[in-house]
């Protein structure tokens, strides 16, 4: 449907197409495949928006015609600009109109009794009968009902009297077809139809589904015949082989080989393209932008290289092939890497609070303090009608109006347990918030009076980047994301100068905060120093040391393990050459802090997780190291407003930057569907990528993993948990890694630390049980690398669910986007790593007065013992206007 401002159109006739191709009816659309009506007004969020210039349509009558066409934000739910003309693409596949659905019924009934009295006739068991009969009239009533539900694509055959395939869509839209892999490609199609085959007789034995469903898929081989017959496809395969699986295919050999790094020399472009073009060949440029195509092409234009192709795209690396000849220079061929652009603003905590402020959450009011939001309602006055926030205490309540909603901040709890409501009356309130600043002026004086006693150590000052040092950066794989740079920056600052450094390190897995380390301990052993980290478990340990050593390549730096895995004899040869000075870096666990370990020169000592060793450790860590250099990473988030407080008092370096290439994690959360579980396993596996399965019962764990084993065969199991010995655990983690398996049965035992970037798919069972933070944090566990990731939350059909359950699986559902730090989910983990930094007696004021007034306080505090201006305090302003206030 193609709508345009001026054009007529009924919101009524909208609307019952809207519900025709797919659409949900909702309050308030935020997902794709929805649409709101509000009197005139029509809004609609297609399911293609994301690639299209807006994100959802406001569609704005005028009686019976469009008045106007606006995008908005379904986030904020406010206009971003007006369009004149907009497609409104079917929400689903499956589009019917009332003629077809008629018709589809018909045949649905038809089929029904043929398939019932067959049934009969062979002695299929009555309880199948039954069941079969009652989910056939069941579809019946929902086609006549013009309702889309999961079980219709198994009606597809009896939709469409002929199921197409991708040629037959090919035919028609584009002259060539491109087949990736032929003979994977037929073996994926294989075991997919296999699979299909396999679930679908497993439904018809129980009575849920139709023997017509079989038609719902074309056999593969007549996919592949029907691609061959086209004869208009370039199949692409990495290693020959017989026909490839397309024996009419004609073959042609092509050797690709790298180009060179221009880095801003177009002289040396404009000459390899001129030697392309005089041997006949051809020569394609991404120039990243417009103005550099045309400049591009201008200076190719003079030098004689006119029939070079200059696009102002971007294709990163670039290829040439000799044999034809053919040169594709990219992006980062001709300018070198580009660093990031800024991303979309994000919104704002107290926009984010106002929106997630919901019936039963916990709030603050400066003056109050904890109190219990009840909902809002309109309050009709002489002034007007406005709507009060109803907000609960011990000895009351409080209805606060709109106007003043500034007053209020998200209350969020450092554990499980629910906070102790305020009184209004009173000064407990008044007590409780003195209580806590004296204890925080305690800690800021504290704060001071270390990093004092660390500033008068005098370290040693480490020179500027060596050439060597520059290469190693250079051969980083990756593009660095500003926050990295950002970190890398401040980190050699520290070396460079007398003060010697005590930075933690704070960021996601995989943010990047194992380069960053990697270059400070580069830069150590340049200096002629060594370099030691320390890791909490062996797994990673090995993960660290398989990485620095390919990242150092055919640098002459000696790198050693050091843990329980290495045997006797090659602990003492290696410690001896710590002693001595051979080995320029080791990796280690806490047998690192032994009495018997000695360094020819520490420079350096990175630890990873200080969060996961004990105190005996930690004291140990500091005998260590009262004159080296120490670098801390930590994956615990802290927030952004605690680090900002803390600038200056104590070295924190934030990296909040996710890799350019790192996409959201798809959120489905269903009711628990075997077979569903089962196709999302397969499919992981056919990409060739790992599975975590949540299953949080040790007792039940291996039976679990067993019947799962037994409906999948091929596909390996494994199964890790909180009761099996360190040595057990260490060792099933590391054979995942390795990928001796395909799918880890777990606990929430799961490795916070290491990387696992096959695993791209999760499936957690009973996900009610959880909390949100746990949930989030679990579901983080997946998407570490470029690949699209997936989470499958389940809960089972059978269980009523409570209210609160509900709300957190909505949240993890809805909160996927990445670096979606405001958001409630991500909150709690940041007031953990609050405390974890702040320690018990803070973690305590935290959870009396809520977390955005200590931190309010604690930047009073700092700025109060830096001897700066303090913030500016609030000034009560009231303008009464005598309009309506409405809070949407």
């Amino acid at each position: 449907l193609t709508l345009a401002t001026g054009q007529e159109m009924n919101p009524d006739t909208l609307e019952s197409h809207l519900v025709t191709v797919g659409y949900e009816r909702v309050p308030q659309v935020e997902q794709p495949g929805q649409y709101a009506r509000r009197g005139d007004i029509v809004d609609v969020f297609p399911p293609d928006a994301t690639h299209s210039l807006y994100e959802a349509i406001r569609i704005l009558f005028f009686d019976i015609e469009v008045d106007e066409l606006k995008a908005f934000d379904p986030d904020s739910q406010r206009s971003t600009h007006t369009i004149r003309r907009v497609d409104i693409p079917p929400a689903r596949e499956i589009v019917m109109t009332d003629k077809e659905r008629e018709a589809t019924a018909d045949r649905l009934d038809i089929a029904m009794a043929e398939e019932i009295a067959r049934h009969r006739r062979n002695g299929v068991h009555r309880d199948v009968i039954e069941k079969l009969q009652a989910n056939g009239f069941r579809d019946l009533e929902r086609i006549k009902e013009k309702m889309h539900f999961p079980s219709l694509d198994r009606l597809l055959p009896l939709i469409d009297e002929e199921v197409c395939t991708v040629a037959d869509f090919v035919r028609v839209a584009s002259p060539l077809l491109f087949l990736d892999e032929p003979l994977t490609f037929s073996r994926r199609l294989d075991a997919a139809h296999a699979g299909f085959i396999q679930r679908l007789t497993g439904l018809m034995e129980k009575g849920d589904t139709f023997s017509f469903s079989e038609g719902c898929q074309v056999a593969p081989p007549d996919v592949l015949r029907t691609i061959e017959n086209e004869r208009r496809f370039i199949a692409l395969v990495d290693m020959p082989a017989s026909g490839n699986g397309l024996p009419g295919a004609a073959d042609m050999s092509l050797h690709a080989g790298a180009v060179n790094r221009y880095r801003n020399q177009p002289d040396k472009v404009a000459a390899d393209v001129a030697h392309v073009l005089q041997d006949r060949g051809s020569a394609l440029l991404f120039a990243g932008s417009d103005e550099r195509a045309e400049q591009l092409s201008f200076f190719l234009l003079d030098r004689g290289a006119e029939t070079a192709v200059v696009l102002p795209g971007v294709f990163p690396r670039g290829f040439v092939i000799d044999s034809l000849p053919l040169l594709v220079v990219g992006t980062e061929n001709l300018y070198g890497v580009s660093r990031r652009k800024s991303r979309r603003k994000k919104r704002s905590q107290r926009e984010v609070f106002y929106q997630d402020l919901v019936p039963g959450s916990f709030v603050v009011h400066e003056d109050y303090g904890i109190g219990c939001y009840e909902g809002t309602e309109p309050i009709t006055t002489s002034d007007g009608t406005r709507d009060y926030l109803t907000i609960r205490y011990r000895d009351g309540v409080l209805r606060l109006p709109v106007d003043r909603v500034d007053l209020l901040s998200p209350y969020i709890p450092v554990g499980d347990t629910k906070p102790r409501l305020s009184y209004m009356g009173g000064a407990g309130w008044q007590r409780q918030k003195e209580r806590a600043r004296s204890s925080i002026k305690r800690l800021v004086t504290d704060i001071i009076s270390l990093y004092a006693e660390r500033e008068s150590i005098k370290g040693h000052v480490y020179g500027a980047d060596t050439v060597w040092q520059k290469e190693f950066e250079e051969s980083f794989p990756y593009e660095e994301t500003n926050d990295q740079l950002r970190v890398i920056a401040e980190i050699k600052s520290d070396m460079e100068s007398e003060k010697v450094m005590d930075r933690l390190i704070c960021g996601d897995v995989g943010f990047g905060k194992t380069e960053v380390c990697f270059r400070a301990m580069f830069k150590c052993v340049m200096e002629g120093k060594q370099a030691a980290l320390l890791a909490p478990t062996t797994v990673l340990v090995r993960q660290h040391v398989r990485n620095l050593r390919e990242r150092l390549g055919s640098f002459p730096v000696e790198v050693r393990e050091l843990s329980r895995f290495i045997g006797r004899e090659e602990q003492k040869t290696i410690l001896k050459e710590l002693a001595n000075g051979h080995v320029d870096i080791v990796i280690a666990t806490h047998r690192l802090l032994s009495k018997d370990v000695s360094f020819k020169d520490l420079g350096l000592l990175v630890i990873d997780e200080e969060q996961r060793f004990g105190v005996d450790h930690k004291e140990m860590i500091k005998a260590l190291s009262p004159s080296v250099e120490v670098l801390t990473l930590t994956a615990t988030p802290i927030p952004r407003t605690l680090h900002l407080s803390l600038a200056g008092m104590r070295d924190i370096s934030l990296l909040e930057e996710g890799p350019e290439d790192r996409l959201p994690i798809r959120t489905a959360v269903i009711e628990y569907d075997e077979d569903l579980v089962i196709d999302a396993i397969l499919r992981e596996r056919a990409r060739h990528g790992q599975v975590f399965y949540l299953f949080n019962n040790t007792h039940k764990i291996d039976q679990r993993a067993a019947k799962l084993a037994e409906k999948m065969p091929g596909i390996r199991f494994a199964v890790a948990h909180g009761k099996m010995t360190e040595r057990q655990l260490e060792s099933v983690i590391e054979d995942f890694l390795e990928g001796e398996y395909d799918v880890l049965v777990c606990t929430t035992i799961i490795e916070s630390g290491v990387d696992m970037p096959r695993v791209n798919t999760l499936i957690v069972e009973d996900a009610d049980r959880f909390g949100l933070a746990q949930l989030y944090q679990i579901r983080g566990r997946v998407g570490r690398s470029e690949r699209q990731a997936y989470a499958l939350i389940t809960y089972r059909p059978d269980r009523v669910i409570g209210e609160a359950a509900e709300k957190r699986l909505a949240a993890i559902r809805d909160f996927t986007e990445l670096g979606s730090g405001f958001q409630i989910a991500l909150r709690d983990l940041e007031v953990r790593g609050a405390g974890n930094l702040l320690g018990a007696e803070q973690s305590g004021h935290l959870e009396s007065i809520g977390y955005d007034l200590y931190t309010r306080m604690l930047e009073e505090t700092v700025r109060e013992a830096k001897g700066l201006e303090p913030p500016p305090q609030r000034v009560q302003t009231v303008v009464d206007l005598t309009v309506d206030a409405i809070l949407s």
